[in-house]
């Protein structure tokens, strides 16, 4: 499998996105509203209403909330709006990272932001550190294609409370099964729901939200999934 052609990468397929990532450029494109790095769609505009319906999943208890990727800063928006005790956000690339310093001073809200990947700070955080995590961070290996929110889970899920709430975004993954299967239900349950019980996990839930993606989305579908996992 070639990731350049799977997810929209438009460099060689040898080429090592892991660290490239952190300083390759960040394309803005305000017209279109769209967020493109290696030529891999980020996010865009028209994912408003889903990151509205995940940021009301992960901030159901509002307390303290660890979002990870930030985007478009559409998802963290929405946490604010909602109100939340204190709101971590980590974010990999520099370019997208002096965005979310600019977002954050926008709130007078607890926010934390933390330069990193993932794999490199999870660590730094105590068990049952969240009440609500949020992943929607981008893939960079075809390792992590359709498996990167549960290579995440399985190092992350100490870190959620108890009773607290883990929802997640891989419209990048979702976007190339669509096609074999007939709407987002059947594909969460055939690829998502046994993989996160079979992690420990006893609550699994997804709603369905309808979407318009816009004409230059690389990926084409009409329903998306809003996980919701608990202990």
């Amino acid at each position: 499998m070639n990731i350049s052609k799977t997810i929209g990468f438009q460099l060689e397929k040898d080429y090592d996105y892991y660290n490239a990532w952190d300083t390759a450029k960040a394309h803005y494109n305000s017209a279109q509203g769209t967020l493109e790095i290696c030529g891999h769609p980020v996010m865009e505009a028209w994912q408003k209403e889903y990151m509205h319906a995940l940021a009301k999943v992960v901030s159901e208890k509002q307390g303290r909330i660890l979002e990870l990727g930030f985007g478009l800063g559409l998802s963290s928006g929405f946490i604010q709006q909602l109100g939340v005790d204190e709101h971590i956000i980590v974010e990999p690339n520099y370019e997208v990272f002096k965005k979310l310093m600019d977002f954050k001073s926008k709130f007078q809200s607890k926010i934390i932001p933390i330069l990193a990947k993932w794999q490199e700070i999870l660590h730094l955080f105590p068990p049952q550190s969240f009440d609500g995590i949020l992943f929607d961070a981008s893939p960079m290996s075809d390792t992590e294609l359709h498996q990167r929110q549960f290579l995440f889970l399985e190092q992350a899920k100490p870190l959620l409370k108890k009773d607290g709430i883990f929802t997640y975004c891989n419209v990048t993954s979702w976007g190339n099964l669509m096609k074999d299967y007939p709407d987002a239900k059947t594909l969460f349950e055939q690829t998502q729901r046994s993989k996160l019980e079979n992690m420990g996990f006893r609550h699994v839930s997804c709603e369905i939200l309808n979407v318009h993606p816009g004409e230059g989305c690389k990926y084409r579908f009409d329903t998306l999934p809003i996980p919701k996992v608990q202990f």
